[in-house]
């Protein structure tokens, strides 16, 4: 079982199946480590750029709550959607701007903020990269304040050296998880899990959402209902956790997507095989984890609606679900759900 699958994509013929209409996500390539000689795990040190739409970002900002390090890591927070034609520096570019409208509300999303830790003021995130020579724009980025260096940018290995090095970094959270715990049979557990939920439901939404081939299409479809039927039979033993009764890493990495699927993937990735509230044991799981501290308040369907549908053919946001109530407020009523069944799946 290769690690590597479960933090980024095969980029073998990327560009043969990109033109096929294959979505085929790129690498992330800065892979320094917080505990290098360069990176020592240091309070107030190091700085977060996220999108709070980006589910890849939302496992970030997840981990970051959860550790307890929103005092010693901090945080700028980019307009879910990017510039557009217009912009005097191109499209598709992810932009730190409080004052943006977003169209969903009619007025600027409080969340979002100045870039404020390279002290340059920089607008977008391609001018963070172009500072180390690097035409990468991706989210989310962590940077070391004092060097003035980019760290990581790969959201896996973000959330692994902020596991690792929690106490260090300033967590002040005496009660945290430990998300990648020592064991062995555990981490190989948590490995086998990370690489099913990758491949099948993190990378795979992306795959039915934003290819443009329907048999390609298709595949990502069944494969992301067949690993939420599975998902939903591990949890229908009623344990609260997927590897038991502790939160580990792989609960982290399921969270974003399943949290932004009823409200959002169901139409904009065309996921309407079923809701996640179908899904009993998973949709109890889904409030489980939404209560725990911290978790709510490190992301924001708001940004999440404005972001993937702001940017869908005419710009117009749908509005709801509004029923059976509505979202993000359904994730505090796991009594929503039917009652567990023993097979898992949804009801036929």
């Amino acid at each position: 079982m290769s690690t590597e699958t479960s933090k980024e994509e095969d980029q073998t013929n990327a560009a043969a199946r990109r033109a096929r209409g294959e979505f085929v996500r790129g690498v992330s390539g800065f892979r320094n480590v917080i505990g290098e000689v360069d990176f020592p795990p240091e309070p107030g040190r190091y700085h977060l750029f996220v999108a709070l739409n980006c589910p890849w970002c939302h496992r970030v900002t997840l981990a970051r709550s959860l550790l307890g390090l929103q005092d010693s890591i901090t945080m700028d927070v980019a307009f879910p959607n990017r510039t557009g034609d217009t912009d005097p520096a191109g499209p598709n570019l992810w932009e730190f701007a409080p004052d943006r409208i977003a169209s969903v509300t009619g007025g600027p999303l409080p969340e979002c903020t100045p870039e404020t830790g390279t002290g340059f003021a920089l607008r977008l995130a391609k001018e963070i990269y172009r500072r180390e020579n690097s035409e990468e724009q991706s989210l989310p980025i962590l940077y070391d304040k004092r060097a003035g260096r980019i760290v990581n940018n790969e959201s896996a290995e973000i959330i692994r050296m902020f596991d690792d090095h929690a106490e260090a970094l300033g967590s002040t959270s005496p009660e945290r998880p430990r998300l990648y715990p020592s064991d062995a049979d555990r981490r190989e557990r948590i490995d086998a899990l990370n690489e099913q939920i990758y491949v099948a439901v993190n990378n795979g939404s992306y795959k039915a959402g934003f290819s443009s081939d329907q048999a390609t299409y298709g595949k990502a479809f069944d494969t992301y209902f067949e690993t939420i039927d599975s998902l939903e039979d591990i949890l229908s033993d009623g344990r609260p956790f997927l590897l038991g009764d502790t939160f580990t890493e792989s609960d982290l990495r399921l969270f974003p997507t399943l949290y932004r699927h009823d409200p959002v993937y169901y139409v904009r990735m065309k996921l309407n095989g079923a809701r996640i509230l179908d899904y009993p044991a998973l949709w109890r799981w889904l409030c489980r984890v939404y209560a725990i501290e911290g978790v709510a308040e490190a992301g924001s369907l708001v940004h999440c609606r404005q972001g993937y549908f702001g940017r869908s053919w005419n710009g117009v946001v749908p509005l709801g679900p509004r029923f059976p109530r509505t979202y993000p407020e359904a994730y505090l009523h796991p009594e929503l759900a039917g009652p567990l069944t023993s097979h898992g799946g949804a009801p036929d």
